[in-house]
């Protein structure tokens, strides 16, 4: 079920067309300009046949001639100038649509959707591309009505029946078009929903390769997507056999119109009711008419593209912020306290970390790990939890945004590097800091063993996700980084696991010494979640987590001396 929008694709449209009025409204009336001057070129022949050739004034026909060619460039000088302001329009709209629904989806409040990070890529990029293409169908819908009555009109003032078959075949057509197009709509629709969500699932599974691999789960997640895929492929055949239908049946009726005008002036010039010059004006325009009724023709297709499109960037623009704002300052003091919370697999969790304090804290289930991770994340709507968590005595979900992403900072499990280099993605929360600070967060982490590894050090390049570096090292590099925050209260969620023993031994002192040591005043509070011994020896004191609730606390040499469990967990 897709999330609900206030204005959907509609109001997208209209504020395109509005915020590009100026460009859209040049660019259509030189369009107009280039389809009266194609509209005028039979009419100009016919004349030359009729008052030059047919007479045989030679001074006649060079002027025709001269008058001919300087059509010719005002055709083509209002086409290319027209043209040129329109996809200037497109591509400028493309690109705000792709900034705001990065903005939109980078927002620190989030956004309340349901979307996978591949659809969202693809509306970000494909959808905002599409619904930019109503800044061109609007204006060839113009040049083309503007065609159709110009050739109408000419052809009345030539012989009234001509033009009245023109003026009301034309309407029958484009209302027999109208008829088809929620189908096409739909199935536009229906196309683009498939395809991203394809794209999403090859976004998921390029961005899972390892772990896939490492499971062994390479061909159940290729048949996964080949099915997926087999969806999208379904639906767009679909939307291409109603199309293609579509526009067969509307271009052989306008072809089957003009060829009738044609014939139709062809007997009356046999009968003498109209000159030669006439008739190949009248044949002249009937060929040229099917140009503009075949862009009628098309209109359909481009609108519901777009409007498919413009709806699907809607369930970005317009979803909910998935948290509130807030309102209260940076707490004064770096103290974190639950009570009674119930989200996901908690249930009636209260807990308190004190200011200043190193606290360790061991689910046994790591669902409850997980839950407790991403409820301090500030991520979790307050609607979406029972209970209160409050930071400084503030509630979590009542501290204005900035105040409560410097108050409290969760550096998740699995976490993600920036394509750039090592110190970039450290310095990311701080690129002001001094190298003394990056020096001590380094060693904290020990990710000083990365960069002194390379002769590039802090400049050695990071792709993508941090793929270029082990597991080991993404950690490192990722605990730096959250370390430099120096945010007054720091959740980390098993910052560990892919490092040796040693190498752990080396970062729980570390962590310890730069957030607890003798140096340091009591105003930065650690809460470690974890299951690794060297991490739990260095807290202040352990809370064990079972069934989503506190069952014991402890120091670590406490809760090993006379848990088992605890000592079946840790001490493995």
């Amino acid at each position: 079920m897709r999330t609900p929008t206030r204005n959907g694709g509609g109001e997208i449209l209209r504020r395109t067309l509005g915020r590009h009025r100026g460009k859209l409204a040049a660019g259509t009336a030189l369009l107009v300009v280039h389809q009266l001057a194609e509209t005028a070129v039979p009419i100009a022949i016919g004349v030359i046949v009729g008052r030059a050739i047919t007479t045989g004034a030679t001074d006649a026909l060079l002027w025709s001639v001269a008058g001919l060619g300087a059509l010719f460039l005002v055709l083509t000088a209002a086409w290319r100038t027209g043209a040129r302001l329109i996809v200037a329009a497109m591509q400028s709209e493309a690109h705000l649509l792709r900034v705001e629904v990065a903005g939109r989806i980078l927002h620190p409040r989030g956004v309340r959707t349901d979307l996978r990070s591949g659809e969202l890529l693809t509306v970000a990029t494909s959808d905002a591309e599409r619904e930019a293409w109503i800044l061109d169908v609007l204006p060839r819908i113009i040049a083309a009505l503007t065609g159709v009555v110009a050739s109408a009109v000419t052809l009345l003032l030539i012989d009234v029946p001509l033009g009245l078959a023109v003026l009301l075949g034309t309407p029958v057509i484009l209302g027999l078009m109208q008829l088809v197009a929620p189908l096409i709509t739909r199935r536009a629709t229906a196309q683009q929903e498939a395809t991203a969500r394809a794209s999403g699932m090859a976004t998921d599974l390029v961005a899972g390769l390892r772990p896939l691999r490492g499971l062994g789960a390479e061909r159940e997640a290729a048949r996964r997507y080949r099915e997926v895929s087999g969806r999208a492929l379904d639906a767009t055949l679909r939307a291409a056999r109603t199309t293609g239908a579509f526009l067969g049946v509307s271009v052989t009726v306008s072809a089957l119109l003009a060829v009738g005008v044609a014939g139709f002036a062809g007997a009356l010039a046999l009968d003498g009711r109209i000159t030669v010059g006439e008739l190949i004006t009248v044949v002249g325009l009937s060929q040229f008419v099917i140009e503009p009724l075949g862009m009628l023709a098309r209109v359909p297709g481009f609108v519901a593209n777009a409007r498919a499109s413009a709806d699907r960037l809607a369930l970005v623009l317009d979803a909910e912020p998935l948290v509130p704002a807030g309102s209260h300052p940076l707490p004064a003091t770096a103290d974190l306290e639950l009570v009674d919370v119930s989200y996901r697999s908690l249930r009636g969790l209260s807990l308190r970390a004190e200011p200043g304090e190193l606290l360790g804290v061991l689910a046994h289930g790591p669902q409850d790990a997980e839950a407790l991770a991403q409820l301090l994340s500030g991520h979790v709507p307050p609607e979406d939890y029972r209970g209160t968590v409050t930071v400084g005595g503030a509630g979590l979900a009542e501290l204005d945004l900035a105040a409560a992403r410097r108050a409290l900072l969760v550096e998740p499990h699995h976490t993600d590097l920036f394509a750039g280099t090592v110190g970039s993605n450290v310095a990311a929360g701080r690129p002001d800091a001094e190298p003394e600070a990056v020096r001590r967060v380094l060693e904290a982490s020990a990710a000083a063993d990365v960069v002194g590894a390379h002769p590039h050090g802090l400049d050695l390049a990071v792709t993508d996700r941090g793929a270029s570096l082990s597991g080991g090292q993404r950690q490192r590099v990722a605990l730096a980084r959250a370390l430099l925050a120096q945010a007054p209260v720091l959740v980390l969620h098993d910052p560990t696991t892919a490092v040796d023993a040693v190498t752990e031994h080396a970062i729980a002192e570390g962590i310890s010494r730069l957030r607890h040591g003798a140096d340091e005043p009591r105003a930065h509070t650690t809460v470690l979640i974890t299951s690794s011994p060297a991490l739990l020896s260095v807290a202040d004191r352990v809370l064990v987590l079972e069934d989503g609730r506190v069952a014991g606390q402890g120091t670590h040499g406490e809760l090993a001396a006379a848990d088992e469990n605890y000592r079946k967990v840790v001490l493995r």
